[in-house]
């Protein structure tokens, strides 16, 4: 994309009282962005006119500066880069700030929220979850926010693998900023997303709004600990409105941190004991995107999938091409139970490996 038109984009973006709402329909008649500034559409009211031919080009120009900087980006919901799964929400961003590496946004996702304040148990299951989805090759997408949020970065990161964190500020500031170097290390990992222009402060409102996002940007949503009127239960129910899974983990009835996730549990999300649990419900899911991304002509089969890094290779090699059971890989790897059997369920789904009667597994030849 030339300047003009990334200027022309920010221009539509810093419009006020603006959003998706107004501008994707002008967008989705395929209208070109500096021909919708020169010439807005017939029948709109005069104020909208008004402000389509008149932007703010000095604050345009001090977003392009932002842009000029290492590892900044602007997505238009026109990018290719746009991740496909937040199209389909019925209230996609007009466009994504992004600082970091844009192609991480259209990783598998699972997003992960929680109380600002949890439990030391709470704060430890966020975290582990969270590394042993991130293990299994799933991106963790969160918020940035003090507590789960924070834990739930922090796995990902222990298992030097993606997470993204959508901010409700522009991507100048963090906010809380005592999360400030958490934010610098999912940036190596991952990825920082808002859709809030440079400058824009932590606005209350603006949080409701990211929810949706970080449910968008996902195939489902874990609600780890959550009271009563946790913002948590926001993101939850736009993730049902955006037809994705959501689970909660269950706490005991004296916690008030349990409630919200009870209250969930008893709305029909998915109650989840482990790791796994939400792993085996993505199945379907996470395998119509792996199969989608490893399609000719998007994947050459000469290579192995992205998922594998190099411990699945050695799980592959230490299975060979004979049946082989899940508790001899166990013993071969050194790996905990739980993760070898996240491993197969992911391989199984990407068509690398089958499995036969008995608890046994054997390694397709395609994956030689």
């Amino acid at each position: 994309m030339n300047r003009e038109d990334l200027r022309s984009w920010l221009a539509l973006l810093r419009l006020p009282g603006i959003g998706p709402v107004t501008l994707l329909p002008w967008l989705a008649d395929g209208q070109d962005v500096r021909e919708l500034l020169n010439n807005p559409p017939a029948g709109i009211p005069e104020r909208l006119r008004r402000l389509l031919q008149h932007p703010d080009w000095r604050t345009v120009d001090q977003d392009m500066e932002w842009l000029d900087q290492p590892d900044n980006h602007l997505l238009p919901v026109t990018d290719p880069r746009y991740p496909a799964q937040l199209k389909t929400i019925p209230d996609p961003p007009t466009a994504l700030f992004v600082h970091g590496d844009p192609g991480v946004l259209s990783t598998p996702q699972i997003a992960m929220v929680g109380s600002r304040n949890p439990s030391a148990g709470g704060a430890r299951t966020a975290h582990d979850f969270a590394r042993h989805f991130a293990s299994c090759g799933l991106a963790v997408t969160s918020g940035l926010a003090m507590g789960i949020d924070a834990a739930c970065h922090q796995g990902a990161l222990a298992a030097n693998s993606i997470t993204i964190a959508v901010m409700g500020t522009g991507l100048d500031r963090v906010y809380p900023a005592s999360n400030r170097e958490l934010a610098h290390q999912i940036v190596d990992r991952g990825a920082l997303v808002a859709e809030f222009p440079p400058g824009t402060p932590p606005h209350p409102g603006n949080f409701p709004r990211r929810n949706r996002i970080i449910a968008g940007l996902s195939l489902g949503t874990l609600v780890v600990e959550a009271a009563l009127k946790s913002g948590s239960l926001i993101t939850a129910q736009q993730a049902l409105e955006q037809s994705r899974e959501v689970f909660a983990i269950p706490g005991s009835i004296h916690n008030p941190l349990a409630r919200g996730c009870h209250l969930l549990i008893r709305q029909g999300a998915k109650l989840v004991e482990t790791a796994n649990d939400v792993l085996e419900e993505l199945a379907p899911a996470l395998s119509k995107l792996l199969e989608r991304e490893n399609d000719p002509p998007h994947r050459d089969h000469a290579q192995p999938p992205r998922l594998l890094d190099n411990e699945y290779q050695q799980l592959l090699e230490i299975m060979g091409f004979d049946p082989i059971s899940a508790d001899s890989i166990i013993e071969q790897t050194g790996m905990a139970p739980e993760t070898v059997s996240s491993m197969l369920l992911l391989l199984e789904m990407d068509g690398q490996v089958s499995s036969e009667p008995g608890g046994r597994f054997t390694r397709n030849r395609k994956s030689a």
